[in-house]
């Protein structure tokens, strides 16, 4: 009799971790934002995490951990419990840093599993209003003759605005000064200041600068014009098809968090990303949610090993690191 209560309550133990699953989300979640607060990548995250949140029957809560090209706040969530409860919304940093940065806490790679796909944001290239210029032509002319006098603003190294700057600047064979910030607000906030001249930066945070005429605008970094902004050339119809170029964002939680978790947060994110409202402001903001089938784990993770091989040779050419 004592050998059998014994082995009920071995497998009831046992049973434990299952039943914790099942019963996911059972309180408030964490979506790291890996830059400051007013970005383009809170922006998204903000929007998903309230739709998800929803879906799941618990608050997700942004906090944002910015610092050192997002890596600070990534390793938070690499190094976080497995459970589900620490989450990483971030962009396509995570295709940089495995070859920007040469010393890390965490591994870049292998500390991460994937939820999903979120969306692929348009770059625009934009500049102080007054900065003497009415066409991308006209700007490459400007650049090309300043050299180091013009100062290119990005949120930090790493941030996708310093991505875009590598390709720009490449693209134009031309360097320029640049000027990394703490967080694409600070950035956007001198540029409309007219304290630095020229950036390239998501939609999401440069439409509603660009429709109220704070930024000159030049281009949008795709194949075709937006619907948000239907007067902006593309870079190829401006000259310059090297430029293109979209920024993706993705979920991620530690690694080793269990399958059924990751896939109950994939099938949040997949009903968050059809809501009505996140579509609208997506729209809105020049983008548009992923298709369903890359708002899973599997996608999601070929999709970024891809891009991972894709700017490697881009940043090795630069040879900007970080250390």
């Amino acid at each position: 009799m004592i050998r059998r209560c014994a082995l009920v309550l071995a497998a009831a133990f046992l049973a434990l971790p299952a039943a914790a699953q099942d019963s996911y989300p059972s309180r408030t979640i964490t979506m790291t934002v890996p830059f400051a607060a007013g970005g383009p990548t809170d922006t998204v995250a903000r929007l998903v995490a309230e739709a998800m949140g929803r879906d799941l029957k618990q608050t997700v809560v942004i906090e944002n951990v910015g610092g050192a090209g997002g890596t600070l706040g990534a390793a938070r969530v690499a190094l976080a419990k497995p459970d589900g409860y620490a989450i990483l919304m971030h962009h396509i940093g995570m295709g940089t840093t495995p070859t920007l940065y040469r010393r890390l806490s965490y591994d870049p790679v292998n500390g991460f599993e994937t939820v999903g796909l979120v969306t692929e944001v348009p770059m625009t290239v934009i500049a102080r209003k007054n900065i003497g210029a009415n066409t991308l032509a006209e700007l490459t002319a400007l650049m090309k003759r300043e050299g180091t006098k013009i100062n290119l603003a990005n949120a930090g190294i790493g941030a996708a605005s310093h991505l875009c700057g590598l390709l720009w600047q490449n693209a134009i064979a031309t360097q320029v000064t640049t000027v990394p910030y703490r967080g694409t607000a600070p950035a956007m906030t001198d540029l409309v200041g007219g304290t630095v001249d020229v950036m390239c930066d998501q939609t999401t945070n440069t439409t509603e600068q660009i429709k109220a005429g704070s930024v000159r605008a030049f281009a949008v970094t795709t194949k075709d014009r937006l619907a948000a902004l239907p007067d902006l050339p593309t870079v190829h119809e401006a000259g310059l098809p090297g430029m293109e170029v979209s920024i993706w964002h993705g979920i991620y939680t530690p690694r080793g968090t269990p399958a059924a978790i990751n896939e109950r947060l994939s099938s949040a994110l997949r009903t968050a990303l059809k809501d009505p409202h996140v579509v609208a402001r997506f729209a809105e903001l020049g983008t548009a949610p992923v298709a369903d089938a890359m708002a899973m784990p599997k996608a999601h993770r070929d999709y970024w090993m891809a891009d991972i091989a894709k700017w490697r040779p881009v940043i090795q050419e630069a040879g900007q690191y970080a250390d």
